[in-house]
């Protein structure tokens, strides 16, 4: 069956909190006509938009025609949803994890051009890795592209940790590229649906220090300028932190290279987390002097697999029949351990933590890329003070 993701709306009371608090009154009145003058469509729910779901494969040639397998989500108008079926992401062939927010293939909206987001997952990892999330921002109106990063994916794990961190950050704008392209040509569908001045990237784990590396320049390669947001979650930024020993260069990000960060960055991260210690993010926060904003948000009680869609897919497994037991004959072992330590009663609820992580990117890039300055509230010391799942930290 189907895995459904739930939505944690947010309530009118917060709503009109935050209305008041946009509206920099020195009081709030009984009246609710603030609250629906300043109200938005809530980041920690499903925005209003249909969803699409798209799959496409680029080759560079640039680099010896090497070949990305590419997953989109993108904003898809009310009257082009009817008969479209849901969108399936393959997991093992020829079996697939259907959606139930996003639609295989439906026109991509006629609305004005969107932002564009890339987001790059971990280490040997999937791309469809956090499709929560990826449904959660195309519903808010971003084009979402995730690339499945050759050499460093569940199904290419042949590149050495360095030859993975050279690859990153050109991955990363050979796509920004190859989106802009199909921007700019009137036979693709995403002819002039793309606002070429708004272009963040999101990442997780080794995704994270492929966001950075995007604003720092990493592993040889420079950065890219027209990325003006970010939001690496759970990146390393000190290799000395790390339990494993990855004698490398690459292994983190010197003061320097953070100090040359410009962009706007939110830095997400699980208390606890013993893959990628919460620490990295306070030092990042301190060394990223010159970021313009810098937020920093820690969810209390997760850990490092609570910000990817893991419960989701051992859900479809078991689902199918297919128990733990079996997953190493089916290629999932590696998806054993991180079940078991974060899918379970005793550990922060998966859904509260899928919340907290689409609250605030949403409301980050909605923020930054979209300036929609009704988000700001969300990216306050008074809303945290709501969550008590969260510390955060701006300035």
């Amino acid at each position: 069956m189907p895995h459904h993701h739930r939505s944690v709306m947010t309530s009118p009371l917060r709503l009109f909190l935050l209305a008041c608090i946009s509206s920099l009154l020195t009081a709030c009145s009984g009246d609710s006509s603030t609250a629906a003058t300043a109200a938005v469509d809530a980041p920690d729910a499903l925005g209003p938009r249909a969803v699409g779901y798209s799959s496409f494969t680029a080759v560079d040639a640039a680099r010896e025609d090497r070949s990305l397998l590419v997953d989109v989500w993108y904003p898809v108008d009310d009257e082009d949803t009817d008969g479209a079926p849901p969108a399936e992401y393959l997991l093992l062939d020829p079996f697939g994890l259907p959606s139930a927010v996003a639609l295989e293939g439906p026109p991509v909206s006629t609305r004005p051009a969107q932002p564009l987001l890339v987001f790059s997952h971990g280490y040997g990892g999937i791309s469809i890795q956090s499709f929560g999330l990826m449904e959660a921002l195309a519903s808010h109106g971003f084009i979402v592209v995730s690339p499945e990063h050759t050499g460093n994916a569940q199904s290419s794990p042949t590149d050495s940790f360095d030859e993975a961190a050279a690859n990153r950050v050109p991955d990363v704008s050979f796509l920004i590229d190859t989106m802009f392209s199909r921007n700019r040509d009137p036979q693709d569908e995403f002819h002039q649906r793309i606002d070429e001045s708004a272009v963040g990237v999101v990442g997780h784990s080794f995704g994270g220090m492929t966001a950075v590396g995007m604003a720092a320049g990493w592993a040889g390669a420079p950065p890219d300028p027209r990325v003006t947001a970010i939001a690496p979650i759970s990146a390393v930024i000190d290799g000395a932190l790390q339990s494993d020993d990855r004698p490398s260069p690459n292994a983190g990000f010197t003061e320097e290279q953070l100090e040359s960060i410009t962009a706007a960055v939110m830095l997400m991260g699980g208390t606890e987390d013993t893959n990628v210690p919460i620490g990295n993010n306070a030092i990042a926060f301190e060394q990223m002097v010159n970021a313009s904003p810098l937020y920093k948000v820690d969810i209390i009680g997760a850990n490092h697999n609570h910000f990817a869609a893991i419960c989701a897919i051992a859900g479809w497994l078991l689902d199918r029949g297919w128990g733990p037991d079996i997953w190493p004959a089916l290629g999932a072992e590696a998806l054993i351990e991180p079940y078991e330590t974060t899918c379970g009663p005793d550990v922060l609820a998966i859904e509260e933590a899928n919340r907290l992580q689409n609250l605030y990117v949403v409301s980050f890039f909605k923020s930054q890329l979209r300036e929609e300055r009704g988000y700001d509230p969300f990216l306050s010391p008074e809303l945290a003070e709501t969550e008590p799942g969260v510390a955060f930290a701006a300035k």
